[in-house]
């Protein structure tokens, strides 16, 4: 009887604890089928794994999702655009690893004495150099605001690169203009009678002569003038040097200091100026024209450019902050590189828009393409134009001959790195002249008089980055996005194939259980077998019905199997 309920508790699911009394035989062959413990384990295994790789589909789609939304690159770049101690960016503005060079043009007078018999007309020039310095632009004394900007004293000391130059600037020499006696000249010429006497005597006296010959280290940064030194000690509050060069003069930054901002409130401005000497505007201009706010140095544009954003360059010797539109795309040390120029009639003057009549100083105009700067040098009669007086007016080359404006060789142009604002090529041409006003009464002055004289003309250049910080900026600007986008492809790849992977799993291992539900079925039905009487083949199926049910009867009662006894089993 208690093997009966062995076999039943198997068929019907049920479990009976039976107390055996009967010896067994220990060596005895065990009868009847055994669950193989492995299979059990596969089994539960098999119902686990697509459940689980399921769940590692999903933890792949949601990393992919994230780094679609969060943007960790973008976090990153952020994190180094913004000036902060030590930054990379702030780095490179502080102290550009750039090689950044000066290069001056200057002009040499061939027909210096026919002229000044009045045998020639016009002036003769033609151009010699270039004179090549590198500029070594830093920002000193930084000291960061809380008000989330960061203030500098800049500095350009330039070192003189024979290696790329075109001759020798103290060998060499040129005839060119006398900057001391024209200037003062033109100064004086709108002063009382008494005081245009008292300079014509010292003239006369001294035997300064309008045309003179000297090195272009002399002309440039500075040359001994009995004139210029009676100046300086007589009026100082007008001249505070006593010696007279134009790039020295173009290059004075004692006293000043500027502030720009770090990008921890916007970051797009980081490095773009917010003041300049403590004001957002320059004291020579009034109005819109002496804003200089939200414009660059040159050492770091507007981050995340807007391809139709317009930008504004500053630079003290230009005495204004200027615009520049993008013109076109390109690529340069490896990087994509916004093109931007200046517009056309930049140097206007109130003649093509009213705006800009503030740059007009007096009545008449200066003509077209140049622009009065005489309040950023000491009152002398400067104005800067482009290289040749490329885009000037038709009367600029009435007065001088030598002039050959090329577009492809005095036009400037800027190449910038949108993403960062980092310049990755650029190349600024001024051309400084004299606009010398009616100096016809004043001594060995009155053949320039109402004239506009050439006198060089300059190129801020910078050819590319150099390797070390192009590789850098390649890596952060290419490689980095790229590998964000490949991440969010993979992850997204990983976790659709984990997840079409388990949807497969799992309809395999519904048909192992099938086929193992079909198996103990027959096993079932066989051990049933066993169990049936003889004439099962005689007997109906209501007479099966009824048999099965007296042997399934008495199972389902409640038995308490710990107070039976063997005998009561039996």
């Amino acid at each position: 009887m208690k093997e009966h309920y062995k076999i039943w508790s198997r068929l019907l699911q049920r479990s009976y604890s039976v107390v055996s009394t009967v010896n067994k035989d220990e060596n005895a062959p065990e009868t009847g089928p055994k669950r193989d413990p492995k299979r059990l384990s596969f089994n539960g295994a098999r119902k686990k794994t697509p459940l689980t790789v399921g769940l590692i589909g999903l933890i792949l789609l949601a990393v992919a999702t994230s780094i679609m939304f969060v943007h960790p690159y973008d976090i990153m770049f952020k994190w180094k655009i913004i000036f902060t101690e030590g930054g990379e960016i702030f780095e490179t503005w502080r102290l550009p690893p750039v090689d950044l060079y000066l290069r001056v043009h200057l002009f040499n007078i061939t027909n210096a004495e026919e002229f000044l018999r009045g045998e020639d007309e016009k002036l003769k020039v033609k151009e010699v150099g270039p004179y090549v310095y590198r500029e070594v632009m830093t920002h000193e004394n930084v000291t960061f605001n809380e008000n989330g900007t960061v203030s500098a004293i800049p500095k350009h000391p330039l070192e003189w690169v024979p290696e790329l130059s075109n001759g020798d600037h103290e060998k060499d020499q040129l005839t060119l203009i006398n900057i001391a006696l024209l200037s003062i000249a033109d100064v004086i010429s709108k002063k009382s009678v008494w005081q245009r006497w008292g300079l014509n005597v010292l003239i006369k006296q001294t035997k300064t002569q309008p045309i003179v010959k000297m090195s272009p280290k002399e002309f440039m940064f500075g040359y001994q003038s009995t004139l210029m030194t009676l100046g300086y000690q007589f009026l100082p509050t007008w001249i505070n040097f006593d010696k007279l060069g134009l790039i020295d003069r173009m290059y004075h930054f004692d006293g000043d200091y500027e502030t720009v901002y770090t990008g921890k409130n916007d970051v797009t401005k980081a490095g773009l100026i917010d003041t300049y000497c403590g004001s957002t505007h320059i004291p020579q201009w009034e109005g819109y024209c002496g804003d200089i706010q939200y414009s660059s140095d040159g050492t770091k544009f507007e981050s995340h450019l807007d391809s139709n954003r317009t930008l504004k360059f500053f630079r003290k010797s230009l005495c204004r902050a200027k615009p520049i539109e993008k013109v076109n795309e390109t690529v340069s040390s490896g990087l994509r590189g916004f093109v931007y120029k200046f517009p056309k009639n930049a140097n206007d003057n109130g003649f093509y828009d009213e705006k800009n009549k503030c740059f007009c100083r007096e009545e008449p105009c200066l003509p077209r393409g140049l622009l009065d700067v005489r309040e950023c040098y000491y009152g002398f009669p400067i104005a800067l134009s482009y290289p040749h007086f490329l885009d000037g007016d038709e009367s600029l080359f009435k007065d001088v001959e030598g002039m050959v404006p090329d577009r492809t060789k005095h036009e400037s142009y800027f190449v910038i790195n949108p993403e960062s604002g980092l310049p990755l090529d650029l190349a600024v041409r001024y051309q400084i002249n004299m606009a010398i006003g009616d100096t016809s009464g004043v001594s060995n002055s009155d053949k320039f008089a109402n004239k506009i004289i050439p006198m060089l003309w300059t190129e801020n250049r910078l050819y590319k980055l150099p390797e070390s910080l192009a590789t850098r900026f390649k890596m952060y600007l290419t490689i980095l996005p790229w590998g964000e986008t490949a991440a969010i492809g993979a992850f997204f790849v990983l976790g659709v194939t984990f997840i079409l992977l388990s949807l497969h799993r799992y309809r395999t291992s519904k048909k192992l259980d099938l086929n193992w539900l079909g198996e103990n079925e027959n096993r079932i039905e066989r051990k049933l077998s066993v169990y049936l009487p003889d004439n099962k083949s005689n007997m109906s199926n209501k007479e099966l019905e009824v048999y099965y049910n007296s042997l399934v009867a008495p199972l389902n009662q409640k038995i308490d199997i710990e107070h039976e006894t063997d005998e009561d089993i039996e």
